[in-house]
């Protein structure tokens, strides 16, 4: 049985994590750190206001196994590092850190302490993003040059819990950290290591600290060439996602519905009812070294990398 230890009761948290690691038959949530007693009480398990009570806790240095940190992104690197340091395996909310460096430094961390790091990509774990994988190695398309995916949402500033997401101090950028990082995540799956990267960041309509729109460029060795654009001030909503080849396109739109078309098929493959429950489950494997990690502090660096790259310009 692999123990969990879950820092932040937030969103994420409540509606899919800790959900996710209660569902999963070789986990069990052992405690939380929180700053709000309150938000631990329904969980009926041990609580620490601070990770380093709890990782102070002989229960918790005996019994604990993996650590899921569920933080706003300024405490990521820390965190897992903290985490890292005191023997426990880590798995971390998206995107990984605040700059390319902090990234760098958490997947050092990991290999210098022996312990299994990934990082919440888990549209990695999508059937159609899994089944588009298949079909490029076939040849469905035939050289894949082209792909492009948007996500397109109103976003006014007015968050309550998620406010910090408007922080640049806490969350690092606004849409290109919070949206597009998953939609890098999945090029950087389905094309391989990134050689070249660039983009463009504004605010066209809310004047928040952080941008409200960012388009990213991406180029890969195999002659692809990624467009992800991702905007906070559209009142139609867009989750686009679709891959050109030389000789046909692969169309995921939606890319979190079900749809895949391809030249020649279409299948319908929905999502699990909670996304984060594949992503524990091949973390759990990874510990027991039944699997490889599908999403590892290894493969995540290079979004943080992208996204440091696009800021820049």
């Amino acid at each position: 049985m692999l123990n969990w230890l879950v820092i932040g009761i937030g969103d994420i948290t409540v509606r899919r994590v800790t959900p996710a690691i209660l569902a999963e038959p070789r986990s069990q949530l052992y405690g939380l750190v929180t700053r709000d007693a309150a938000k631990a009480a329904p969980y009926n398990v041990r609580a620490w206001s601070t990770l380093g009570k709890a990782l102070a806790d002989s229960g918790v240095e005996k019994d604990v196994h993996a650590i899921y940190v569920g933080t706003p992104v300024f405490l990521h690197a820390p965190q897992t590092i903290q985490s890292l340091r005191a023997g426990k395996h880590v798995l971390c909310e998206k995107p990984m850190a605040m700059n390319e460096a902090e990234a760098r430094q958490m997947v050092r961390t990991a290999e210098e302490c022996g312990r299994i790091f990934g990082v919440a990509y888990y549209r990695r774990f999508y059937p159609k993003v899994l089944r588009a994988k298949e079909l490029l190695a076939a040849g469905a398309i035939g050289q894949p040059v082209f792909a492009e995916l948007t996500n397109h949402m109103w976003f006014d500033g007015k968050g309550g819990e998620r406010s910090w997401l408007f922080d640049p101090a806490k969350a690092g950028g606004g849409p290109l950290f919070d949206i597009a990082s998953h939609r890098i995540d999945v090029l950087n799956f389905l094309f391989g290591q990134p050689l070249r990267a660039t983009g463009q960041l504004s605010n066209a309509v809310h004047h928040y600290a952080v941008e409200d729109n960012a388009t990213a460029m991406v180029e890969y060795a195999n002659g692809v060439r990624g467009i992800v654009d991702v905007r906070w001030h559209s009142k139609i909503k867009r989750d686009e996602c679709r891959i050109r080849g030389t000789d046909g396109e692969i169309e995921m739109s939606a890319l979190n519905g079900p749809d895949l078309v391809y030249p020649g098929g279409r299948e319908i493959l929905p999502v699990h009812a909670n996304v984060h429950l594949p992503l524990i489950e091949n973390f759990v494997d990874a510990v027991l070294g039944k699997a490889s990690l599908a999403s590892s502090g290894a493969t995540a660096y290079w979004t943080d990398w992208v996204t440091e790259q696009a800021r820049r310009g």
